[in-house]
């Protein structure tokens, strides 16, 4: 029996690869991607010539059981994304989970994810933070804002630069324009950005400079206050 490896990928700079996926990636039979297109510039970067297979959001259902059945059959599988780690607002839970089922050894190794750095680089209370991946776009958007709006710890979302400014303006109701965040965006690549402010003030910063890129939002807990958490830590 093979092994499915999950493979983080760098969400910007190609040189956040880490030795040990390289490795990987090089020895796996089959490499699964999100876009063969996207990945086929990481591997060449890197000198890999696994073949490759798409694994993607409209497929994964489908090759899930196939992919299992090639393992089962002593094959090695990676799989990687477009950017980041396979299973977090990417691809790769229903191949995990059915692989688990199945009986099959699951290696995910460490590496890239855009929230990450992100949270630590906004400033705001890390011991505790929720992931909320990417906001519902229609229906369940208000009860997920509402959600957010009572946390006390930090919260985090993904978002498209088109759909930023409406976002902010959404948050500003649900959560007060005082609220404290910071849109981090571009994460190691060359034009990265994160702004911190209240939402009310990203809310008018990006209306007026059109944003671009991969877009995170972190957002302070709603008895967070910057003023004040400074104050304890000094006494």
């Amino acid at each position: 029996m093979g092994k499915l490896y999950v493979v983080p990928t760098p969400v910007g700079n190609l040189e956040d690869m880490t030795l040990r996926a390289i490795r990987v990636l090089k020895e796996a039979d089959l490499i699964l991607a999100e876009d063969t297109r996207t990945s086929s510039v990481l591997l060449k970067k890197y000198d890999i010539h696994t073949r490759m297979e798409s694994h993607h959001k409209f497929n994964e259902h489908k090759s899930s059981e196939s992919v299992c059945e090639k393992i089962l059959s002593g094959m090695n599988v990676a799989l990687v994304s477009d950017a980041g780690t396979p299973g977090i607002s990417d691809p790769g839970f229903y191949l995990v989970r059915s692989c688990l089922r199945a009986g099959i050894d699951v290696e995910t190794l460490p590496g890239a994810t855009a929230f990450v750095p992100a949270l630590v680089n906004s400033g705001y209370p890390s011991d505790r933070f929720c992931f909320m991946g990417f906001l519902p776009v229609r229906k369940g958007r208000q009860t997920k804002l509402r959600e957010i709006a009572e946390m006390d710890c930090t919260s985090i979302v993904y978002e498209s630069p088109y759909r930023l400014v409406k976002t902010l303006g959404q948050m500003a109701d649900a959560f007060g324009s005082a609220r404290l965040a910071a849109v981090c965006r571009e994460i190691s690549k060359l034009h990265e950005e994160c702004r911190r402010g209240t939402v009310g003030e990203l809310y008018e910063w990006y209306s007026a400079h059109q944003p671009k890129g991969e877009i995170v939002i972190v957002i302070a807990g709603k008895e967070y206050d910057g003023e004040r958490e400074e104050s304890r830590e000094g006494e």
